[in-house]
């Protein structure tokens, strides 16, 4: 082979390396995406329990809108979905209306690429976070739409719990099946001894009566949730009238009518303030000028849901109005009982108009929804099998026994 030949062959292969090796780099480059700075992946999320004595605060999600190199998408708008974990019908949550829903949707501008925003997570399993990123100054940076999980594990004392109500349904069974277990003489015409028959019979009257005491139990507590409901409401109304000046935030002179009228300004709050578990309430907050009417831009607000019962923080985030001095969002309750919606209202500490902070409440009324008949009947039908397997178990051990003579 000539040297013209040997060098013309190294410069091709020379050549098609640099553009393999260019492509790879190119493909394999990070692309611009939304990433969940907080919770950090390793950090283990528990939901929210029940009947806690303990205080409970809502888990902090940081998302951070990003540039192939990482840095921050300044100007970006945020559209969040939260959804709840996926229906699942043989293990359910503590709140299985909720599975499935939608639990927060908001819209809003992030000057410095991060959204942060405070949230209780009702029960177990994957959350779906659907986020929609776009610039706020035209084809500053391509759109960006991304679907992120957060995986939330189930406390472990519900395992607990689990297990010792399982062991004390088998030693249930076990101690039926010893008892009634043995040699006995089955009748002619019968197809089990006379005591099988009794305990079986008597398994049957306890599941049904279980049955209906669990259905009965939750109609009632559904009733009687809402009226709890509405003496919350009219007790907060009467606890409001009293309010006066705290600290940096003037009095509050609040009818729970959703309009606070404060030192020229107009704050009201918009949208539907009756909802029930498994629904999402649409919110929007409007401040006006009380003179010209004219909405008011750019100022703080600062919005927390509270659970009245318990006194935890369902939900808390802090935006600004926009241009036409509102903020909407929707939002969604897993607990059937009221929740009161607190906004405080300030400017800007660069602003030229200036005033002292101010605060609306306002009470939702958050109707509670009995779980399923399924849902119901599954969990009777696993206590049910646990009693059976000790009564098969306890029958087994006594006719294995020797017979004494």
């Amino acid at each position: 082979m000539s040297k013209f030949k040997l060098y013309t062959l190294i410069s091709a292969i020379c050549m098609v390396s640099v553009v393999f090796y260019s492509f790879i780099g190119f493909s394999a480059s990070p692309a611009p995406g939304v990433r969940l700075v907080n919770p950090a992946p390793a950090s283990k999320v528990l939901p929210f329990e029940a009947a806690s004595s303990t205080p409970q605060s809502p888990v902090k999600l940081v998302l951070r809108a990003e540039d192939a190199t990482g840095k921050a998408l300044e100007n970006a708008k945020f559209n969040l979905e939260i959804f709840n974990p996926p229906h699942n019908p043989w293990f359910t949550t503590d709140f299985p209306i909720v599975e499935g829903t939608k639990l927060l949707d908001l819209e809003t501008i992030a000057p410095k690429g991060e959204l942060e925003v405070q949230q209780m997570l009702p029960i177990r399993g994957n959350y779906q976070l659907k986020v929609n990123v776009t610039p706020v100054v035209a084809n500053a940076f391509t759109p960006i739409q991304q679907t992120l999980t957060l995986p939330v594990a189930e406390n472990s004392v519900k395992y607990r719990n689990f297990a010792i109500l399982a062991v004390i349904l088998l030693l249930v069974g076990l101690g039926g099946g010893w008892v009634i277990g043995g040699r006995q003489a089955i009748a002619p015409g019968e197809i089990a001894p006379a005591r099988v028959r009794l305990l079986l019979s008597g398994l049957t009257v306890v599941a049904i009566a279980a049955l209906l005491f669990v259905n009965i139990s939750a109609e009632v507590a559904q009733s009687q949730g809402a009226g709890h409901s509405h003496s919350h409401e009219h007790q907060e109304h009467h606890e409001h009238q009293g309010h006066h000046e705290h600290g940096s935030t003037t009095a509050l002179q609040v009818d729970n009518s959703g309009i606070v009228r404060q030192q020229g300004l107009q704050l009201q709050l918009l949208g539907s303030t009756n909802t029930s578990v498994g629904e999402t309430a649409a919110l929007q907050l409007k401040v006006t000028d009380e003179k010209t009417n004219q909405p008011i831009p750019d100022l703080l607000l600062n919005i927390t849901t509270v659970m009245v019962e318990d006194g935890f923080v369902n939900f808390a985030y802090k935006t600004v109005t926009d241009s036409t001095g509102q903020f909407s969002w929707e939002q969604g309750f897993f607990d059937g009982a009221p929740h009161k919606l607190q906004v405080e209202i300030a400017p800007q500490p660069n602003a030229e108009r200036q005033f002292k902070p101010f605060q609306l409440e306002k009470l939702i009324d958050v109707e509670g929804v009995a779980p399923p008949f399924s849902v119901r009947f599954i969990s009777l039908a696993y206590m049910t099998a646990f009693v059976i397997v000790g009564l098969l178990i306890g029958l087994q051990l006594k006719r294995n026994l020797p017979v004494q003579s």
